[in-house]
């Protein structure tokens, strides 16, 4: 168990504000991956915030271009203790998407770190700056009071994760070595709620599909004619409806996953969704009613329209558009067949009719998870329901995406995320914040799980 004067100062560290301090020097530099003046920011951000904070740790550190021109560096830091020991593999990135200035309640700036209450707000406080702001400070605190970790680190920065991590499978395939390890702990996404810590396992897939019904040159008189001519907004409704119906349920059998495990079902079984304040309201007869909401939310597949447009809705005219189009996401769980999506979609709308739309697919991130009965599941769960005053959830995979595959798949890793973060955290939009009880947890949370693998660990592995 932690030493109570470890929990102690662990606690005393947060509430002396300095966390927030530091916090609020990560968030100033505005690494956003997919703007031009974010890669000076990313580079900046690197050699002056996270290099130190390694080196500050006993890791060397080694900066790594990226094998695809789309993506942005890599960082490593290695602090390697003895052979004999446990290695530990963490992740985290270092960039984070558009600021959306102006756009902030209050006048807030997204590059300005500003408390409100238990919330502090900023861009990348929760995504994800803040959580491995934590994971780096749990390891400081580990190492001045013990003067060792008890296990080998090794810590990958990548800076492209917003922007779907281009080059990361490349790389870490060519750096299999470098980055082998016992075991991944990392930090990012959301818990189940607020109130309880939380561990997930790995993450569903993604794939986003566009759908474009482009007709004609031009619109054309709906008075002139109306009913003769094809209408593409109609067809496009039509198409989307073929594909996943008016309440959520998918259609087309291509794009469901295997049955739910036994294992994945017990996990999910005392779970409740959307029960915290400030979460939206569920609805009733949305998606597969056979399921819980936590297995449809953890487990199972959901299609959902995300965009869709035809001619100008705020200024409509009397004419058949010529042109409608829609963007789809696919957020699927592990054992689906998602090779070739756009064609079975493609095929599922022309045996209906849909011949006209034309169908694309772009890839994101692939599903994988760690097993639930895996042995580094159960360690981990103990340490945290020992230091933890209520039960800590197990998801077999949370909601959105994230490049867990790389480290199972690639590198053959055991995968513990333990998220820093909450739902209703707004990432990705104005008014990101982190909360604080939770980031306070957070750090007691982490030092706990990183003293158990320096004392504990060779047993587990």
């Amino acid at each position: 168990m932690i030493p109570p004067e470890l929990v102690l100062k662990a606690r005393k560290h947060f509430d002396s504000g300095a966390f927030f301090t530091e916090l609020a020097e990560l968030v100033r530099y505005p690494t956003v991956s997919d703007h031009p003046f974010g890669h000076v920011a990313i580079n900046e951000y690197l050699y002056e915030v996270l290099a130190p904070a390694l080196t500050a740790l006993g890791c060397s550190v080694a900066m790594h271009p990226n094998p695809d021109p789309a993506g942005g560096p890599f960082l490593i830091g290695t602090r390697i203790e003895s052979p004999e020991l446990p290695t530990l593999l963490c992740y985290g990135h270092a960039d984070v998407v558009d600021g959306h200035e102006g756009r902030w309640s209050e006048g807030r700036d997204p590059w300005t770190l500003t408390a409100d209450g238990d919330r502090w707000y900023g861009r990348g406080s929760a995504d994800s700056k803040g959580q491995h702001l934590i994971n780096l400070t749990a390891l400081r605190l580990l190492l001045a009071e013990t003067g060792s970790l008890g296990f080998n680190l090794k810590f990958l920065f990548e800076t492209g994760e917003e922007i779907g991590s281009p080059g990361l499978d490349e790389f870490v395939a060519a750096h299999r070595a470098t980055l082998s390890a016992d075991v991944l702990i990392a930090s990012d996404g959301p818990r189940l709620d607020a109130e309880t810590p939380t561990l997930f396992l790995g993450t569903r897939g993604s794939v986003r599909i566009s759908l474009d019904a482009d007709l004609r040159p031009d619109a054309h008189h709906s008075g002139n004619w109306g009913g003769v001519l094809r209408n593409p907004a109609t067809t496009l409704a039509g198409a989307i409806a073929c594909l996943v119906d008016g309440h959520g349920r998918i259609q087309v059998p291509h794009l469901l996953p295997p049955e739910l495990s036994g294992s994945v079902r017990a996990a999910l079984a005392e779970l409740t969704i959307g029960s915290n304040p400030g979460d939206p309201s569920l609805d009733e007869g949305w998606g597969d009613t056979g399921l819980t909401a936590a297995e449809r939310l953890s487990g199972w597949n959901t299609l959902e329209v995300l965009a869709i447009g035809a001619a100008d809705i705020n200024r409509p005219v009397n004419a058949i558009p010529s042109r409608a189009r829609a963007m789809l996401q696919l957020r699927y769980a592990e054992g689906t067949c998602a090779d070739g999506v756009h064609r079975a979609i493609a095929q599922h709308l022309a045996e209906r009719g849909f011949s006209m739309v034309k169908v694309a697919a772009e890839d994101g991130f692939l599903p994988s998870r760690t097993p639930v009965d895996d042995p580094w599941v159960d360690w981990a769960k103990g340490v945290l329901d020992e230091v933890s005053d209520r039960q800590v959830a197990i998801l077999p995979s949370f909601g959105g995406a994230l490049p867990n595959h790389v480290f199972t798949d690639l590198l053959g890793l055991s995968t513990l995320w333990l998220p820093h973060s909450y739902p209703g955290c707004l990432q990705h939009a104005p008014d990101e914040h982190l909360l604080k009880p939770i980031a306070r947890e957070g750090i007691v949370l982490a030092t706990a799980l990183f003293h158990s693998l320096g004392r504990h660990g060779g047993e587990t592995a």
